[in-house]
């Protein structure tokens, strides 16, 4: 049922843009992108979509894959789907070549989850400029890099400090103040990493917990147990791990056993990925943040179908995220 409410909620909020191209869904409050350009002139379809996701070693964009594929089978008649990812979250070199093949194709439109807010953005002003329209899912492009290029490319997706501050927040209430806390971050170049880092902060601060250190392990659950076991020997104290994705959480769960210190050590996530559900049901995992992966790159594939179509004007549209706990997942 809450999957099916967030999907009418957004489909709701992307037919008020198509019915009003002039007002666009209120954007995230970091939003710095020049002002959105007018509807293009109506094609007619069927369109070719590429995504293009970041890691698919990663449960989420999986899941986001999935969702995409179901979605084009119903609606087949309206587009084809090319749908693409990379092994590495750090393999951007790979992901711009994919953008660039993605163009060479003929694709109408680009629905892309960048791994990286900035290096992607010249690559995506080459689709742009070759006709194709850019709808940037996931990882928001950087502000001020867009504002350089004098290019305007909607956001589809949470906003990932609110969404971070919902987790934190409920992890705050556990805590005592001063507690010791640590967080694991993902590549310190993703916008939505940023985001999800600062929203933990915010927390922290707010409820006065103590911030031993905030170490990145790049989206990634190997080099988040990596970390997780060195900060945990390093502070023995320590009484929180708040991770910037479920993979690093899962990671972070697992150093946490090793070390001897299940019970003692609470572990936050983000994503809401199913690998997580058990962990949160047996208390090793205290919770994590659902964005709908299996819903979002739906949302920006149908915000590009009516920008193709000329029914509505790019513009930013933020979102669900809902806090997943133990007492969430029990009451489904």
């Amino acid at each position: 049922m809450k999957k099916a409410a967030v999907f009418l909620a957004l489909s709701g909020m992307l037919a008020l843009a198509a019915c009003s191209p002039g007002n666009k869904a209120e954007a995230p409050a970091d939003a710095q992108s020049p002002a959105a350009a007018p509807a293009k002139p109506a094609k007619t379809g069927p369109f070719k979509i590429a995504l293009v996701m970041k890691s698919l070693a990663n449960e989420f964009f999986l899941t986001m894959e999935n969702g995409a594929k179901a979605h084009q089978q119903a609606n087949a008649d309206q587009y084809t789907l090319l749908a693409n990812g990379i092994k590495d979250e750090q393999d951007v070199a790979r992901q711009i070549d994919l953008v660039e093949q993605m163009v060479a194709q003929g694709v109408d439109a680009l629905v892309i989850a960048p791994a990286d807010s900035k290096a992607l953005v010249r690559v995506c002003k080459q689709a742009m400029d070759a006709g194709v329209v850019v709808i940037n899912i996931d990882n928001k492009f950087d502000g001020d890099v867009l504002k350089e290029r004098g290019l305007s490319i909607p956001f589809v997706g949470p906003d990932n400090r609110k969404g971070a501050k919902l987790a934190a927040d409920y992890l705050a209430k556990t805590l005592p103040a001063g507690a010791p806390v640590a967080i694991l971050e993902g590549i310190p170049s993703a916008f939505n990493g940023i985001q999800r880092r600062l929203g933990f902060n915010d927390t922290v601060q707010e409820a006065g917990l103590t911030l031993v250190t905030s170490q990145v392990a790049n989206w990634e659950m190997e080099k988040a147990n990596q970390v997780a076991a060195s900060i945990l020997t390093e502070h023995p104290s320590l009484k929180a791990l708040l991770c910037a994705n479920d993979s690093m959480a899962l990671g972070a769960a697992a150093a946490v056993r090793a070390g001897g210190r299940a019970g003692q050590v609470a572990i936050i996530g983000y994503d809401g990925i199913s690998a997580v559900q058990q962990l949160i049901l047996d208390g090793q995992i205290l919770c994590t943040v659902d964005q709908h992966a299996d819903q979002l790159a739906v949302f920006g594939i149908e915000f590009a179908l009516q920008v193709l179509r000329g029914e509505a004007a790019p513009a930013d549209i933020e979102t669900a995220v809902d806090l997943v706990t133990a007492e969430t997942l029990a009451a489904k």
